[in-house]
């Protein structure tokens, strides 16, 4: 699957979906009390490890280039990590990534507030209803401290797919990946020390997993967009959720009720028609961001897609 054809980069990005979701399995097998900020800590150290056979593709002589930006972006990267795990522990899968889908409707409210941009009236539409479906499926009977974290894990994602923007055109995925990482390394440290959590073998692995599943993701969406017009295979992200229901189903007898599937529908479908409304008046995007953790399928503009969830 070399991705250069619309049908290969949209096996590759269902593909990469499913390889997301594994990575947020490895999460729903900690227990509820795992020490959540070595998990964190493993995590940075396990992702800088992997993606160091790509150094070739850092500009080491311009190493640290937007280094406030990128501190910003990788400490509100840790919060939704943070927020992921613990969403991810408590809530049913397909639940919490549908949450995570909030994150493009959020990139369009932080565009128009800080880059002063219009919404047209169909992204109106889809901030609307996508959050009417967050409500539809939490249902504020239900909403909880995970509903929060799932809503701030999104978040999360939203803000660093805006901040994308505004660091150096020229530096490579690679490069902002490690950065991010790099930059929260000592953060993580300070923190797993102060929790003082005895040592987890299940943690190590749930890391190891999780870190080496999202990097799969993070190549398929390379490959995928290396070739093929964004607009034309984007829509394929969503499957993302699809998979949620399927993986929710078979492991952990999550079985998605009306409200989910009501929910969901409200935020996706305006989504994809966005995404189909851009795909006949917008020429081909130059660049395509990568999601910095397992944040997937939320586009931040015509170059990014992000998803959707923070880890």
């Amino acid at each position: 699957m070399s991705g250069k054809t619309v049908n290969s980069a949209i096996l590759l990005l269902v593909i990469g979906n499913a390889l997301a979701l594994i990575s947020d399995v490895f999460i729903k097998f900690l227990q509820a009390d795992a020490p959540v900020f070595q998990y964190a800590f493993l995590r940075c150290v396990i992702t800088l490890a992997l993606l160091l056979p790509f150094w070739r593709q850092l500009d080491t002589g311009n190493l640290f280039a937007g280094g406030r930006l990128h501190f910003i972006r990788g400490h509100v990267h840790l919060v939704g990590i943070v927020c992921m795990v613990y969403a991810l522990i408590a809530l049913p899968l397909a639940t919490a990534n549908a949450v995570f889908y909030a994150a493009p409707i959020m990139v369009m409210l932080l565009s128009v507030m800080f880059f002063g941009e219009r919404l047209t009236k169909l992204s109106l539409a889809a901030v609307i209803s996508g959050f009417a479906g967050i409500l539809v499926i939490l249902r504020p009977v239900d909403f909880s401290w995970a509903a929060l974290a799932a809503l701030g894990s999104a978040a999360a994602l939203a803000i660093n797919a805006v901040l994308v923007r505004k660091l150096p055109r020229q530096q490579s995925t690679m490069h902002k990946l490690f950065l991010n990482y790099l930059m929260i390394t000592p953060m993580c440290l300070g923190l797993m020390l102060w929790e003082a959590a005895p040592w987890s073998q299940a943690v190590l692995i749930s890391a190891a997993g999780s870190s080496l599943f999202i990097l799969g993701y993070n190549v398929c969406v390379l490959l995928a967009y290396k070739h093929v017009d964004a607009n034309q295979v984007t829509s394929a992200e969503y499957t993302g959720l699809i998979w949620a229901v399927i993986i929710g189903w078979v492991f952990f007898a999550e079985v998605p009720d009306i409200w989910f599937l009501a929910g969901s529908a409200m935020i996706v479908v305006p989504l994809l028609l966005i995404g189909l409304q851009q795909h006949r008046k917008r020429p081909r995007p130059n660049h395509h961001e990568l999601a910095d953790t397992r944040f997937h399928g939320a586009p931040d503009e015509a170059e990014q897609s992000c998803a959707q969830k923070t880890s």
